[in-house]
Protein backbone atom coordinates (compact mmCIF):
# COMPACT_ATOMS: atom_id res chain seq x y z
CA UNK A 1 0.00 0.00 0.00
CA UNK A 2 0.95 3.64 -0.34
CA UNK A 3 2.88 4.61 2.85
CA UNK A 4 0.14 7.02 3.99
CA UNK A 5 -2.56 4.39 3.54
CA UNK A 6 -0.40 1.78 5.25
CA UNK A 7 -0.01 4.04 8.27
CA UNK A 8 -3.71 4.79 8.40
CA UNK A 9 -4.61 1.10 8.14
CA UNK A 10 -2.10 0.20 10.86
CA UNK A 11 -3.83 2.60 13.25
CA UNK A 12 -7.32 1.54 12.13
CA UNK A 13 -6.59 -2.17 12.61
CA UNK A 14 -5.56 -1.75 16.26
CA UNK A 15 -9.20 -1.65 17.30
CA UNK A 16 -12.00 -4.19 16.88
CA UNK A 17 -14.11 -3.42 13.81
CA UNK A 18 -17.25 -4.82 12.25
CA UNK A 19 -19.05 -4.79 8.92
CA UNK A 20 -21.66 -6.80 7.03
CA UNK A 21 -21.49 -8.66 3.74
CA UNK A 22 -24.69 -10.05 2.19
CA UNK A 23 -26.27 -10.66 5.57
CA UNK A 24 -23.13 -11.92 7.29
CA UNK A 25 -22.05 -9.95 10.34
CA UNK A 26 -18.27 -9.94 10.46
CA UNK A 27 -16.16 -8.88 13.42
CA UNK A 28 -12.51 -8.06 12.72
CA UNK A 29 -10.29 -8.44 15.79
CA UNK A 30 -7.21 -6.20 16.18
CA UNK A 31 -4.35 -7.40 14.01
CA UNK A 32 -6.50 -9.58 11.72
CA UNK A 33 -6.70 -8.81 8.00
CA UNK A 34 -9.84 -6.76 7.28
CA UNK A 35 -11.50 -8.38 4.24
CA UNK A 36 -13.97 -5.55 3.80
CA UNK A 37 -11.29 -2.97 3.06
CA UNK A 38 -9.36 -4.81 0.35
CA UNK A 39 -10.37 -6.06 -3.07
CA UNK A 40 -8.78 -9.51 -2.99
CA UNK A 41 -11.44 -11.10 -0.79
CA UNK A 42 -14.26 -9.51 -2.78
CA UNK A 43 -12.77 -10.98 -5.97
CA UNK A 44 -13.07 -14.47 -4.49
CA UNK A 45 -16.57 -13.87 -3.15
CA UNK A 46 -17.81 -12.65 -6.53
CA UNK A 47 -16.42 -15.74 -8.23
CA UNK A 48 -18.06 -18.07 -5.70
CA UNK A 49 -21.46 -16.66 -6.67
CA UNK A 50 -21.18 -18.52 -9.99
CA UNK A 51 -20.07 -21.82 -8.45
CA UNK A 52 -22.36 -24.62 -7.28
CA UNK A 53 -21.17 -25.12 -3.70
CA UNK A 54 -24.12 -26.95 -2.15
CA UNK A 55 -22.78 -30.04 -0.40
CA UNK A 56 -19.17 -29.31 -1.42
CA UNK A 57 -16.31 -29.33 1.08
CA UNK A 58 -14.48 -26.00 1.09
CA UNK A 59 -11.27 -25.03 2.89
CA UNK A 60 -10.34 -21.38 3.37
CA UNK A 61 -6.58 -21.59 3.93
CA UNK A 62 -5.29 -18.60 5.88
CA UNK A 63 -8.80 -17.59 6.84
CA UNK A 64 -8.33 -14.44 8.93
CA UNK A 65 -11.90 -13.52 9.88
CA UNK A 66 -13.30 -16.57 8.06
CA UNK A 67 -15.53 -14.52 5.74
CA UNK A 68 -14.91 -16.75 2.71
CA UNK A 69 -15.64 -19.93 4.67
CA UNK A 70 -18.79 -18.35 6.12
CA UNK A 71 -19.98 -17.19 2.72
CA UNK A 72 -19.36 -20.66 1.28
CA UNK A 73 -21.50 -22.06 4.13
CA UNK A 74 -24.21 -19.56 3.26
CA UNK A 75 -24.11 -20.96 -0.27
CA UNK A 76 -24.57 -24.50 1.06
CA UNK A 77 -20.99 -25.72 1.40
CA UNK A 78 -19.45 -27.74 4.23
CA UNK A 79 -16.79 -25.26 5.30
CA UNK A 80 -13.41 -25.50 6.97
CA UNK A 81 -11.17 -22.60 7.94
CA UNK A 82 -7.52 -22.66 8.94
CA UNK A 83 -4.90 -20.12 9.94
CA UNK A 84 -1.43 -20.06 11.50
CA UNK A 85 -2.51 -17.18 13.77
CA UNK A 86 -4.17 -18.01 17.08
CA UNK A 87 -5.91 -14.61 17.00
CA UNK A 88 -7.36 -15.38 13.56
CA UNK A 89 -8.61 -18.75 14.81
CA UNK A 90 -10.37 -16.95 17.67
CA UNK A 91 -11.81 -14.52 15.12
CA UNK A 92 -13.20 -17.28 12.88
CA UNK A 93 -14.84 -19.02 15.83
CA UNK A 94 -16.40 -15.73 16.94
CA UNK A 95 -17.83 -15.01 13.48
CA UNK A 96 -19.07 -18.57 13.03
CA UNK A 97 -20.93 -18.36 16.35
CA UNK A 98 -22.51 -14.97 15.73
CA UNK A 99 -23.69 -16.05 12.26
CA UNK A 100 -24.87 -19.48 13.50
CA UNK A 101 -22.75 -21.52 11.09
CA UNK A 102 -21.03 -24.78 12.00
CA UNK A 103 -17.50 -24.46 10.58
CA UNK A 104 -14.56 -26.75 11.28
CA UNK A 105 -11.64 -24.57 12.40
CA UNK A 106 -8.00 -25.70 12.52
CA UNK A 107 -4.91 -23.82 13.69
CA UNK A 108 -2.29 -24.90 11.17
CA UNK A 109 0.80 -23.72 9.32
CA UNK A 110 -0.50 -24.28 5.78
CA UNK A 111 -1.43 -28.00 5.56
CA UNK A 112 0.65 -29.24 8.52
CA UNK A 113 -2.36 -30.12 10.71
CA UNK A 114 -5.00 -30.61 8.03
CA UNK A 115 -5.85 -34.22 7.20
CA UNK A 116 -8.96 -33.95 5.08
CA UNK A 117 -9.90 -34.01 1.39
CA UNK A 118 -11.68 -30.99 -0.11
CA UNK A 119 -13.59 -30.09 -3.25
CA UNK A 120 -12.29 -26.51 -3.01
CA UNK A 121 -9.18 -25.02 -1.44
CA UNK A 122 -9.29 -21.21 -1.47
CA UNK A 123 -6.24 -19.07 -0.71
CA UNK A 124 -5.79 -15.32 -0.31
CA UNK A 125 -2.04 -15.43 0.38
CA UNK A 126 0.53 -12.96 1.68
CA UNK A 127 2.70 -11.90 -1.24
CA UNK A 128 4.98 -9.01 -0.28
CA UNK A 129 8.63 -10.20 -0.10
CA UNK A 130 9.60 -9.41 3.47
CA UNK A 131 10.13 -11.51 6.59
CA UNK A 132 7.08 -11.23 8.90
CA UNK A 133 7.95 -10.27 12.47
CA UNK A 134 4.54 -10.72 14.09
CA UNK A 135 1.42 -12.87 13.64
CA UNK A 136 -0.45 -10.00 12.02
CA UNK A 137 2.36 -9.44 9.50
CA UNK A 138 1.97 -13.04 8.29
CA UNK A 139 -1.16 -11.87 6.45
CA UNK A 140 1.00 -9.54 4.34
CA UNK A 141 4.57 -10.84 4.01
CA UNK A 142 5.57 -14.11 2.35
CA UNK A 143 9.25 -14.09 3.36
CA UNK A 144 12.22 -12.47 1.65
CA UNK A 145 12.61 -15.46 -0.71
CA UNK A 146 8.87 -16.09 -1.12
CA UNK A 147 9.09 -18.93 1.39
CA UNK A 148 5.31 -19.00 1.84
CA UNK A 149 4.82 -20.00 -1.79
CA UNK A 150 7.69 -22.46 -1.74
CA UNK A 151 6.12 -24.21 1.26
CA UNK A 152 2.61 -24.00 -0.17
CA UNK A 153 3.43 -25.55 -3.54
CA UNK A 154 5.79 -28.17 -2.08
CA UNK A 155 3.01 -29.55 0.15
CA UNK A 156 -0.05 -28.99 -2.05
CA UNK A 157 0.30 -32.21 -4.06
CA UNK A 158 -0.32 -34.39 -0.99
CA UNK A 159 -3.48 -32.45 -0.17
CA UNK A 160 -5.42 -32.51 -3.43
CA UNK A 161 -7.52 -35.06 -5.28
CA UNK A 162 -8.37 -35.04 -9.02
CA UNK A 163 -11.64 -33.22 -8.34
CA UNK A 164 -10.13 -30.55 -6.06
CA UNK A 165 -10.35 -26.97 -7.28
CA UNK A 166 -7.51 -24.89 -5.86
CA UNK A 167 -8.14 -21.15 -6.19
CA UNK A 168 -5.65 -18.39 -5.35
CA UNK A 169 -6.17 -14.65 -5.64
CA UNK A 170 -3.20 -12.41 -6.50
CA UNK A 171 -2.89 -8.71 -7.19
CA UNK A 172 -1.10 -7.06 -10.07
CA UNK A 173 0.99 -5.41 -7.34
CA UNK A 174 2.77 -8.67 -6.52
CA UNK A 175 5.54 -10.48 -8.40
CA UNK A 176 3.30 -12.75 -10.45
CA UNK A 177 6.18 -14.12 -12.55
CA UNK A 178 8.14 -15.17 -9.46
CA UNK A 179 5.13 -16.91 -7.95
CA UNK A 180 4.36 -18.70 -11.23
CA UNK A 181 7.99 -19.84 -11.45
CA UNK A 182 7.83 -21.28 -7.93
CA UNK A 183 4.62 -23.10 -8.86
CA UNK A 184 6.17 -24.48 -12.04
CA UNK A 185 9.17 -25.81 -10.12
CA UNK A 186 6.70 -27.91 -8.11
CA UNK A 187 4.87 -29.05 -11.27
CA UNK A 188 1.91 -26.70 -10.85
CA UNK A 189 0.47 -24.13 -13.24
CA UNK A 190 -1.75 -21.09 -12.69
CA UNK A 191 -4.57 -20.32 -15.10
CA UNK A 192 -6.70 -17.19 -14.75
CA UNK A 193 -10.41 -17.90 -14.21
CA UNK A 194 -11.63 -14.50 -13.07
CA UNK A 195 -10.40 -10.93 -12.58
CA UNK A 196 -11.72 -7.75 -11.03
CA UNK A 197 -10.51 -4.16 -11.12
CA UNK A 198 -11.36 -1.73 -8.34
CA UNK A 199 -9.77 1.60 -7.45
CA UNK A 200 -7.24 1.06 -10.23
CA UNK A 201 -6.00 -2.25 -8.82
CA UNK A 202 -6.54 -5.48 -10.73
CA UNK A 203 -6.92 -8.72 -8.85
CA UNK A 204 -6.65 -12.07 -10.59
CA UNK A 205 -8.17 -15.35 -9.44
CA UNK A 206 -6.12 -18.33 -10.59
CA UNK A 207 -6.98 -21.99 -10.65
CA UNK A 208 -3.96 -24.06 -9.71
CA UNK A 209 -3.48 -27.31 -11.61
CA UNK A 210 -0.99 -30.11 -11.00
Amino acid sequence: MHPLLKGAYSNYSQQERSFTYKGLKITVLPGVFHPGLFHSTKTILQFLDQEELKGKTVLELGAGTGLIALYASQLGAISWASDISSVAIKNVLLNAEQNAFDISVVESDLFADIHQEFDYIIVNPPYYPKQPQTESEMAWYCGEQFEYFQNFFSTLAQQIQPQTKVLMVLSEDCDLDRIKDIAQEADFSLSEVFSRTSWGERNYLFRISH
